[in-house]
């Protein structure tokens, strides 16, 4: 995940890229790092179907120099576009993660 002005690089990890997505969108867990950095573009994702090599990944990529991982993104999407803005949002696809949502604020 990024913010708009391409400032800042967010690598996560979870089952459900979609609701995940969304989440940081509507800024859920308002206080969390994306909410804070406002990341809320989808520029750059891998499919795993064993979330331990999902893990394993993020934990490298998370030790990447910045260079590295601006090039992995751009030999992927080059303009930083928001892969998720064609996706249908759906208002509960929120409630799909098995992660429990904060009390409201």
């Amino acid at each position: 995940m990024s913010n708009k002005p391409n400032e800042v690089i967010c690598i996560g990890v979870t089952d459900d890229l979609e609701a995940r997505v969304l989440e940081h969108k509507d800024k859920v867990y308002k206080k969390s790092f994306t909410a804070k950095y406002n990341c809320d573009k989808l520029i750059y994702f891998e499919e795993f179907k064993d979330g331990n090599k999902a893990a394993i990944r993020e934990k490298q990529l998370k030790k990447w120099k910045r260079d590295w991982k601006l090039n992995l993104i751009n030999d992927m999407n080059p303009d930083w576009m928001d892969i998720s803005l064609n996706w249908k949002n759906s208002v509960n696809s929120v409630y799909k993660t098995k992660r429990f949502l904060p009390t409201q604020e």
